[in-house]
């Protein structure tokens, strides 16, 4: 039985922009937002952050020229690609989702530096990473902040668009009740019917899961984003 809807929290969106950091990055600081600095995983991964209040969202990828560093994302094709929730508890997490049925990785260690206020920091994760995903063509995983100043800080979420929250996410799938109920079972959240579909609810946001029978596989389709004047705006990915 699913618990309270909103309980779990959605932590970030990836983008991935494989061995094109360098190049994408520029063309969403010219849509007015303000990326973290690059930094480099112990996994070897690359990324920079556009932080939000409650959330992110994740230009991920590797050095030009090298191979892909982590073998989860070597294939991950360029854009909207994985969805990333919340844990306050990795191991309690971890233990969840193996009572649940789902094939899951022991706690993985992330390490990366950040560079807050002029210092050099250690930015410090726990990850839950599935060993086969919940459902197939759509990668998810539970990420839990050791160091979550080294994200949330204030000199990353002064956006110049005034951009400042990550309110709604659209999946299309041929089957979007099925997906929706994955995804609810994975997040201990609830479903709710919605126009055209169904939404996944969380304590921050919502996943909106549209029926689409032209995609093969779940895909990512849009993010949107609330704004300081009111306003609500899909992000544009230029790739």
């Amino acid at each position: 039985m699913l618990n309270d809807p909103g309980r779990t929290e959605f932590d970030h969106a990836v983008i991935m922009v494989r061995d094109r950091l360098e190049a994408l990055a520029p063309q969403y600081e010219g849509q007015g937002f303000r990326l973290s600095d690059k930094a480099v995983h112990n996994l070897g991964s690359c990324n920079q952050l556009i932080v939000l209040d409650d959330s992110y969202i994740e230009l991920l990828g590797w050095p030009p020229g090298a191979p892909p560093a982590r073998k989860e994302i070597a294939d991950s094709p360029l854009g909207l690609e994985a969805l990333v929730f919340r844990s306050d508890d990795a191991h309690a997490t971890y233990e969840r989702l193996v009572e649940a049925g789902f094939s899951v990785n022991p706690v993985q260690e992330l390490t990366r530096t950040a560079h807050v206020g002029g210092r050099e920091l250690p930015a410090r994760f726990h990850t839950v990473r599935f060993a086969d995903q919940p459902i197939a063509g759509l990668r998810m995983y539970f990420c839990r902040h050791l160091t979550p100043e080294c994200v949330w800080a204030p000199e990353f979420m002064d956006h110049p668009n005034g951009a400042c929250s990550l309110v709604r996410i659209d999946v299309h799938a041929a089957d979007a009740q099925m997906v929706a109920w994955r995804l609810a079972l994975v997040a201990d959240a609830e479903v709710q019917a919605a126009d055209e579909g169904w939404d996944v609810v969380l304590a921050n946001l919502r996943i909106h899961v549209a029926d689409d029978d032209s995609v093969a596989a779940p895909v990512i389709r849009a993010l949107t984003l609330a704004y300081r004047d009111g306003s609500q705006r899909v992000l544009a990915t230029p790739i």
